[in-house]
């Protein structure tokens, strides 16, 4: 009896102690962008799905979870964005849901990696729809970090939809980061970006928590489950002015119904609410205060980090 290499299984640690895995039915595609490894598969419950470097970052069948949170949640707080600003986000995706706001004027997508926009653009264009035709959309592919800290423009609404805050990634977690987009958002203006897992990366969730503390008087953190990140995720809203739990059902229902924005999965009344409802233990967590992650900092990279882990089963 032989044994069989399982090589369909794509495999993904979350630390050096746990991970989880998804079958592939195609790979659809594979390059090597100019900063990093990009591949697109067929899941057999997660349709099309793209992954950098090993790390599965979103799927055209559960992006939803992801996406209406960040974009929605800040965007029925202040009664809908005229201006918004997306950092990252090569798949669409962002930009998307910050487009189907009629009060919407001006949505800047600035990605550094052009090869993730193209690949999404052609592989899983259920993420983005139509968003990158859409003459509202400044699409930029270039350095965020450079765009923040030399932009003249106001937005509304900020998204960071960012790979994880290991290696070059971390200049954009920092303290200073966060203090110059406090500096590019109107008055009303609301920051919202995702903060690792309370349960695999807890002292990382409450670093990050704090580090938007560090900036901004008012930050409150969310969860939710996403399947793709095989794990209870963490996102945070961030403001000068705005507390999106001080909003209250009645009101949102009544914005929601205003803006009628289209095909909505997730984002309700009581998602809205529902998405701050921290158990105890992540209150605990994020009790204590901490020092801020500053320029300059780096972070050990939490995964073990095996990819395409072969697994192998017994032949007859």
């Amino acid at each position: 009896m032989a044994d069989k290499k399982r090589d369909d299984l794509l495999v993904e640690t979350l630390n050096p102690d746990m991970g989880y895995f998804f079958r592939t039915s195609k790979k659809l595609y594979e390059t090597r962008t100019k900063f990093q490894d990009l591949e697109i598969h067929e899941l057999p419950r997660h349709g099309r799905m793209l992954r950098l470097d090993g790390v599965f970052q979103t799927s055209d069948r559960d992006e939803f979870l992801y996406h209406e949170p960040l974009a929605h949640v800040g965007g029925m707080t202040i009664d809908g964005p005229k201006t918004a600003l997306v950092i990252g986000g090569g798949d669409g995706g962002a930009a998307e849901e910050f487009l189907k706001y009629k009060t919407i004027e001006k949505v800047v997508m600035v990605e550094l990696d052009g090869g993730v926009v193209d690949a999404c653009k052609e592989y899983i264009p259920g993420i983005c729809g139509d968003a990158f035709k859409s003459p509202k959309l400044d699409l930029r592919i270039e350095d965020g970090i450079k765009y923040v800290f030399e932009t003249t423009e106001k937005f509304d609404q900020v998204l960071l939809d960012l790979t994880d805050p290991f290696g070059p990634s971390i200049e954009l977690y920092t303290h200073e980061f966060y203090a110059q987009i406090s500096k590019i958002m109107t008055d009303r203006g609301i920051l919202s970006l995702h903060i690792e897992s309370p349960i695999t990366r807890p002292e990382l969730f409450s670093k990050l928590f704090w580090t938007l503390k560090s900036v901004f008087p008012i930050v409150k953190p969310m969860t939710n489950y996403v399947p793709l990140y095989g794990t209870l995720w963490g996102f945070a809203l961030a403001s000068k002015t705005q507390d999106p739990t001080s909003v209250d059902k009645k009101t949102l229902a009544e914005r929601i119904a205003k803006h009628n924005l289209p095909q909505l999965q997730f984002y309700n009344e009581d998602t809205h609410h529902s998405l701050f409802a921290l158990p105890n233990y992540v209150r605990e967590m994020i009790k204590a205060e901490q020092q801020p992650i500053r320029k300059g900092d780096t972070l050990p990279v939490p995964a073990g980090s095996k990819r395409n882990l072969y697994l192998t089963e017994a032949e007859g």
